[in-house]
C-alpha cells in the first residue's frame, strides 16, 4: 500500500507532533487507568465502563497510527520557497468576490490542515485548486454547487 504524500505547513507539522505526543503519553495513561478501574468492578461481560474504555482505546490507537503515517509521509512547505508571484501551497491570497464586492483572504494548505472556519482551504478544494498557479490581477471562475463564483486576485503573500 502506497501512502499519499501529506503536505503540511510548519505549524501543521507541529500540531500533529503535539497531538501524537499527547495521545501516546497523557491519553494512553488516562485510558489505561479507566480500564483498570472498570476491571475492578468485576464481570466484564456486562461492564459498560470497560467496553467504553476499550472502544476509546481502539480509537486512540487508530489515531496514533494515522498520525504516525501522516508524519512519515509529510512534506513540509518551506515558507522561503512560497512564491508571491503565483498562488501555490502556503500562499495567503487576498481575493475580491466580484459579485458581492467583498474581500476575503484564504491560506492555501494541504487537505490535512484545511479548516474553512479559519479561512484555511485545501489546495484540493474547488476554490483552492482554481487559484493554484494564478497571478495577481487575474479573475478566476470557481464552480460551486450554487453556480460559479468569480474571484479577482488582489494580493499573494507568504
Amino acid at each position: 500500500m502506497t501512502s499519499k504524500e501529506v503536505v503540511l505547513t510548519y505549524e501543521g507539522l507541529k500540531k500533529l507532533e503535539e497531538e501524537l505526543e499527547y495521545l501516546k503519553g497523557t491519553k494512553r495513561r488516562e485510558i489505561a487507568e479507566r480500564i483498570k478501574q472498570a476491571l475492578s468492578f468485576g464481570d466484564i461481560s456486562e461492564n459498560s465502563e470497560y467496553d467504553e474504555a476499550k472502544n476509546e482505546q481502539a480509537h486512540i490507537e487508530g489515531r496514533i497510527v494515522q498520525i504516525e503515517s501522516m508524519l512519515k509521509n509529510a512534506k513540509v512547505i518551506d515558507e522561503d520557497e512560497v512564491s508571491t508571484e503565483v498562488v501555490s501551497l502556503g500562499s495567503k491570497v487576498r481575493l475580491l468576490d466580484v459579485e458581492f464586492n467583498e474581500e476575503v483572504e484564504y491560506y492555501i494548505v494541504g487537505s490535512t490542515e484545511a479548516d474553512p472556519s479559519k479561512f484555511k482551504i485545501s489546495n484540493e478544494s474547488p476554490v483552492g485548486s482554481a487559484l493554484i498557479g494564478k497571478k495577481i490581477g487575474e479573475t478566476v471562475d470557481v464552480a460551486v454547487p450554487d453556480g460559479v463564483i468569480k474571484f479577482k486576485i488582489l494580493a499573494i503573500n507568504k
